[in-house]
This record gives structure tokens, C-alpha cells and sequence, in this order.
């Protein structure tokens, strides 16, 4: 193993001083919200109208995809499950502990205090969410502190940004298709472009699965599948667009999982099915549906937008890839692009469609919940008007239709564009010589990083014990991932 991996001292110091960091600013700036406070509570308080029965559902929902899905899905390498798994453990624990704290500046800055409940924790996970996604796109050829660091840069440049496109721009956007997807799609392009390793094109001995970490990594698929309906509804408005959020993204992911499968055999060889396409683009119909999913875009809306979102994700992974490591030094090991670039285009343009076509006739008075920035303004006469039919409804900004979709469109471009930079600038902070960073031969490689059980085969063993028809596959594998 070379030294400059070691962890020895390397991760306990910079752990102790985020811990240390840590501490200091929960114990100045955050304290409890009111569903959490006990001074709040007297007897004219109904336990069962705590907050926690309404959120802590989708929290619990979000936390096994973050905690189990995620890492399932990025043990996926034969030789790198542990650095999958554990990685992914690691650093979506700091992630969340760190985005309760990004995310809620914005409080303190209004309230004096980051006040605390499970909806905060909930925020934080999609945060989480996103720097999972940009790990993708450099796993197997990082190590855990710059892991760390990618973190510790991400979550404020999510923070900030997520921020002002809410509050100033203020876009439609209840799946997360622009402000989680995209950004940490770009985000993860402009980390790894920096790190581009031209020796990794060539293929790698390590590169490679195997048939248990494929199952691992299905059983990833498996748990995000199950809960991506609650992913996509979690941060809706309660009742009917929840409820349409969680119909529209079952039928999107199911109408993208067929098409995956179909699309898997045709395009292979010998007609026979690729587990890389079952891991990832059967999730496609998930993400393509997330700018739209609690808009009235119809059932079978949601089924096309599936297959639409399906499609691009399966050539984007056969073409496309290979095409931007080759040509563009963007070596994306997991495909985000694809599963979240692509479809998160998809998705927003599918959004901006749906805000364009969007009438009282199909929606009601609703249409100003769901579409708040185009409610009337305060003082507007039809305010009052419609505050009859829904109590309760908030003053707009009366934008009409065409106007907030030009502000979907700016959101878009704003957040790839913030996004790509801030990869670029946290890649060269994490290519630093100190950041123990392995080697180009210890890439996708558990052996760098942590003591390994004695059934583990090395790949020299693996490659001695095959054939020349399992070689040929290897080399075929290497190409694909």
C-alpha cells in the first residue's frame, strides 16, 4: 500500500477538528423547534398533532434509501463493496449532521436560532442526497477524506443555491429534478473532470463485478425503487398533490422499468439481459417525473415521460459515457449524468410544459396552491375571491403562466452553472497531494483502505484462475462501466 494512503493520522485529525467545529456551533445556534420543545406543551396539547406522525414517515422512508439504497447500489465493484458501502456510510452521516447547519443559516438569520425538528432532519437528507449522487461520479478513485471534503464544500454551495432559487427566482419544483438532480449531476462532472485520471480509460484489473456484488448492488436498486414515492411526495403540499406524487412516480418508475429490460436485450449481443441496466435505468422514470409529479400531468403522462426518461438514461450510459471520457476527460464512473443529468432535463423541460398548459379549468382554485407564485398579490380583489374557496391561500406574485416558465428555465441554467463551477473548484481542493488519495493502481481497490478478510481474492489471482473467453468479458466490462 502506498503511504500517502494511510488514514492513520489524516482522518482522526481532520474528524476531530469537524467534530470540535461541530459542537461549538449546535451548542451556539440550534436548539428546538416547538413540535419538539417541551416548554410548549400544556394540556390543550394533542400529542397525536405533534409533527413527527406527519413527517417522520417520509424521513424514515428517505433515510433507508440515503443509508441502504445508496450504498448497496455503489458496492456495485467486486473489489471495492467495503469503500462503496462504508463511503457511502461515512459520508452521508456528515453530510446530514453538516446540512441541519447549511441549511439552516438562513433561519438563524431571521430567528436568532436554527430551530430543530424532523423536518429539518428531512431537508438535510435530500442535501445528503446530493453529494451520494456526486460520489458517483468519482467512486473508486477517492478516499474517505476527500470524501469528506467534497462534502464539506458541497452542502454549502447546495445550501446557498437551493436558497436563492427558492427565494428570489421561486420555481415549481416538488421532486427535486432541477435542485437536487441536476445539481449534483454537474456537480459531480465538474469534481471528476478535475480528477480525471487518463490511465483509467485504458481499463483497470479492478474495474470489474462480480456475481454477488451485482446482487448487492440490485438490492440497492431494490430499496430505492420501493421508496422513491415518498423521495418524490415528501416535501409536497399535503392531500391530493401528495397523493398524485406518489401515483405519478410509481407509474413513472414502473413504465421505465420494462422499457430498461426491452431495451437491455435488444441492444445486447446475444440477447441476453445486462445487470448494469437493471441497476440504474429501470430508476430513470423515478427522476423524470420529479419537476412535474404533483401537477396534473395524467397518469399516462407520467407512464411516457418514463419511458422518455428510460431511454435517454440506457444510450446515455451505452454512448455517451464512454464518449465524455474519452473526448471530454469527464470520467463519470457511475453514470450520474445519465440517471440524473439526462432524466433531470427531461424532467424540467416536462415541468415547464406542464406550468405552460396549466388552466383553472383542469385544476380549480387549486391551481394558485400549487402553483403559488402565480396566485394574485396582496390587495389583488380576486385574492379575496379565491381565499373564499380555499382559506388560507397566500398572496402571489401573479405571475402568468409564460412568466414562471421563463423563471424555470433561468433556475435551470443558474443551477448548472453554479453547480459545475462549485465541482470544479472542490475537485482541485480534493486533488490536493495530502488528501490520501490512491493511486491509479490502488483505484477500486478495498485493500488501500482497510484491513481485508483472508477470502479476499486479489484481482492478480482472479486474472491467473481465467479463461481467455472471461478476460475478453472483463475487458468488455471495463469498457461499459
Amino acid at each position: 500500500m502506498n503511504v500517502s494512503t494511510s488514514l492513520r493520522v489524516r482522518l482522526p485529525a481532520f474528524v476531530f477538528v469537524l467534530e470540535v467545529v461541530m459542537i461549538a456551533l449546535y451548542a451556539v445556534f440550534v436548539t428546538y423547534d416547538d413540535n419538539a420543545n417541551a416548554k410548549m406543551q400544556n394540556n390543550e396539547t394533542n400529542p397525536m398533532d405533534n409533527s413527527l406522525y406527519r413527517d417522520y414517515p417520509y424521513f424514515a422512508d428517505v433515510q433507508v434509501m440515503i443509508f441502504v439504497g445508496f450504498g448497496c447500489l455503489l458496492a456495485f465493484f467486486r473489489f471495492y463493496g467495503f469503500s462503496g458501502m462504508v463511503f457511502n456510510f461515512l459520508t452521508a452521516t456528515f453530510s446530514i449532521q453538516w446540512a441541519i447547519l447549511m441549511q439552516g443559516f438562513f433561519q438563524f438569520y431571521y430567528n436568532g436560532k436554527i430551530h430543530l425538528g424532523v423536518i429539518n432532519l428531512l431537508n438535510a437528507e435530500f442535501a445528503c442526497a446530493v453529494v451520494l449522487i456526486s460520489f458517483g461520479a468519482v467512486i473508486g478513485k477517492t478516499g474517505p477524506v476527500q470524501l469528506l471534503v467534497m462534502a464539506l464544500l458541497e452542502v454549502p454551495i447546495f445550501a446557498v443555491t437551493e436558497w436563492a432559487v427558492l427565494k428570489y427566482i421561486r420555481i415549481n419544483d416538488a421532486g427535486g429534478s432541477i435542485l437536487i438532480h441536476l445539481f449534483a449531476a454537474y456537480f459531480g462532472l465538474g469534481a471528476t473532470f478535475v480528477l480525471y485520471r487518463p490511465s483509467l480509460n485504458k481499463g483497470h484489473a479492478k474495474e470489474i463485478t462480480s456475481y454477488h456484488s451485482d446482487i448487492l448492488s440490485v438490492m440497492g436498486t431494490l430499496f430505492l425503487w420501493v421508496f422513491w414515492p415518498s423521495f418524490n411526495s415528501a416535501l409536497t403540499l399535503k392531500g391530493d398533490d401528495q397523493h398524485r406524487a406518489v401515483l405519478h412516480t410509481f407509474i413513472g418508475l414502473s413504465s421505465s422499468t420494462i422499457t430498461a429490460f426491452a431495451l437491455s436485450a435488444v441492444f445486447n449481443k446475444r440477447g441476453k439481459l445486462t445487470m448494469a441496466d437493471i441497476q440504474n435505468v429501470t430508476l430513470a422514470g423515478g427522476v423524470t417525473v420529479g419537476a412535474s409529479v404533483d401537477m396534473m400531468i395524467s397518469p399516462v403522462g407520467a407512464y411516457v415521460l418514463g419511458i422518455m426518461g428510460c431511454t435517454a438514461c440506457f444510450f446515455g450510459y451505452r454512448y455517451l459515457t464512454p464518449f465524455m471520457a474519452r473526448r471530454l476527460r469527464i470520467q463519470d464512473q457511475c453514470g450520474i449524468h445519465n440517471l440524473h443529468g439526462l432524466t433531470g432535463l427531461i424532467s424540467s423541460t416536462a415541468g415547464i410544459c406542464a406550468i405552460l398548459l396549466a388552466t383553472e379549468e383542469t385544476y380549480g382554485p387549486s391551481m394558485y396552491q400549487i402553483f403559488s407564485h402565480r396566485a394574485p398579490p396582496e390587495g389583488d380583489p380576486k385574492l379575496l375571491e379565491l381565499q373564499q374557496l380555499i382559506p388560507g391561500l397566500k398572496p402571489g406574485l401573479g405571475r402568468t403562466a409564460k412568466e414562471q416558465a421563463l423563471y424555470q428555465v433561468a433556475a435551470i441554467f443558474a443551477t448548472i452553472a453554479v453547480s459545475t463551477v462549485g465541482g470544479l473548484l472542490t475537485g482541485f481542493v480534493m486533488n490536493l497531494s495530502f488528501m490520501a488519495s490512491p493511486s491509479d493502481e490502488g483505484c477500486f481497490n478495498d485493500e488501500v483502505f482497510f484491513d481485508m478478510p483472508s477470502d479476499f481474492d486479489s484481482a492478480e489471482e482472479l486474472k491467473t484462475n481465467m479463461s481467455s473467453d472471461e478476460k475478453l468479458e472483463m475487458s468488455s466490462t471495463n469498457s461499459k462501466v
